[in-house]
C-alpha cells in the first residue's frame, strides 16, 4: 500500500521506517524538507506539500507537534484539506486537544475522507518495532478500515469511541508519567545525603510500587546521566512532553476542572525548557532537579 507520513519529526520518522520495513511504499512531507532526507535515502518519496502527499497516497498518517501545527497543516495553503480527499483514509496520530481532532476530522469527513484519530503511547523505539499503544476514535467503519495498518504499528489498539475520545485518553495516559519524571527528580534530591551510587539508587527506586513501566527502559539511562555520562538518543523530547502537559491542563480548564499536580509539574518542565533542555529527553527533568539551584 502507498502510505504517506505527514510530519517527520522523531515519531513520524520512526513510524515511516516501520512502514518501509514491513513493505509499504511510503511518501513523506515535513515543513523542513531536510528532515525527510534520511527517509528518502531509505526509499521513501518526498512530496512538496501536505495536499500533494495526500493526493499521492491511499492512506496518510499525520504526526504533528501541537494544535497550532495541526491547524496550519490541515487548513493552510496546500494543506491536507486542499487535497482530493474523497475515498482517502487519514489516520491522525498527533497528541492534540480533543476538540481540535473533532473539528479537523469533521472537515476532512465533509470532503469524503475516512478520518480516524489514533494518538499513540510509546516512544521512538516501540514505534520502529511496531509496539505502540493506539487510542483510537472515529466511526466504526473508518476504524475498521484503518485497523490493518494500525496492527502493523501497534502492540495494542483500543477503540475509545467518537472523535476526540482517543485524544482524551492519550492526554490521560501521558499525564501521570510526566508528573512522575518530575517526582523522580525530587526523590533523587532528598536522596543526595545518602551518597549512594547512581546505579544502586535507581535500582532501589525502580523496585517499588510507585514506579511506572517506563523505568524499565529509561532507568539505566537516568543512572548513566547521574554518573556524568551522555544520555544518548532522545526518545521523547522534553519540549514535546511540556506541550502534552500544557494541553492536558488546558483541556481540563475547558471542562471546568483543575489539575494542580500536573500544573505544578508543567511549571517545572517550562523552567527546564527555558534552561536549554528543549531537545533533551523528557527524563532530563529528573536528572536536572537534584542539580538545580533554587531561585533566590
Amino acid at each position: 500500500m502507498k502510505i504517506g507520513v505527514c510530519g517527520t519529526g522523531r515519531m513520524g520518522t520512526a513510524i515511516a521506517r516501520r512502514l518501509i520495513a514491513v513493505g509499504h511504499e511510503v511518501g513523506v512531507w515535513n515543513r523542513n524538507p531536510a528532515k525527510t532526507q534520511p527517509l528518502t535515502e531509505a526509499g521513501a518519496t518526498s512530496f512538496a506539500s501536505p495536499a500533494e502527499l495526500v493526493d499521492g497516497c491511499e492512506t496518510t498518517i499525520v504526526m504533528l507537534l501541537n494544535d497550532a501545527a495541526s491547524e496550519s497543516v490541515y487548513r493552510g495553503p496546500n494543506g491536507i484539506l486542499k487535497a482530493q480527499l474523497a475515498g482517502k483514509l487519514i489516520i491522525d496520530m498527533s497528541t492534540v486537544r480533543p476538540d481540535t481532532m473533532q473539528t479537523i476530522g469533521a472537515a476532512a469527513a465533509q470532503q469524503g475522507a475516512a478520518f480516524v484519530e489514533s494518538p499513540v503511547a510509546g516512544s521512538t523505539g516501540p514505534a520502529k518495532e511496531g509496539k505502540l499503544f493506539a487510542m483510537v476514535g472515529g466511526e466504526t467503519a473508518d476504524v475498521a478500515r484503518a485497523m490493518p495498518i494500525l496492527e502493523q504499528l501497534c502492540r495494542r489498539i483500543e477503540p475509545m469511541g467518537a472523535l476526540g475520545s482517543g485524544s482524551t485518553m492519550k492526554l490521560a495516559v501521558n499525564l501521570p508519567l510526566l508528573v512522575y519524571w518530575q517526582a523522580l527528580g525530587e526523590s533523587l534530591t532528598i536522596c543526595k545525603p545518602l551518597n549512594l551510587p547512581a546505579d544502586r539508587l535507581i535500582d532501589i527506586l525502580s523496585d517499588t510500587a510507585g514506579t511506572p513501566t517506563a523505568m524499565k527502559g529509561r532507568g539505566a539511562i537516568i543512572a548513566k546521566v547521574l554518573n556524568g555520562q551522555p544520555p544518548g538518543e532522545t526518545a521523547f523530547g522534553l519540549s514535546a512532553a511540556r506541550k502534552d502537559l500544557a494541553t492536558a491542563v488546558q483541556f481540563a480548564a475547558s471542562l471546568h476542572a483543575e489539575l494542580p499536580v500536573a500544573a505544578s509539574a508543567l511549571a517545572c518542565f517550562e523552567e527546564a525548557e527555558a534552561a536549554g533542555l528543549a531537545e533533551a529527553d523528557a527524563t532530563a527533568i529528573s536528572t536536572r532537579w537534584p542539580q538545580r539551584r533554587p531561585a533566590p
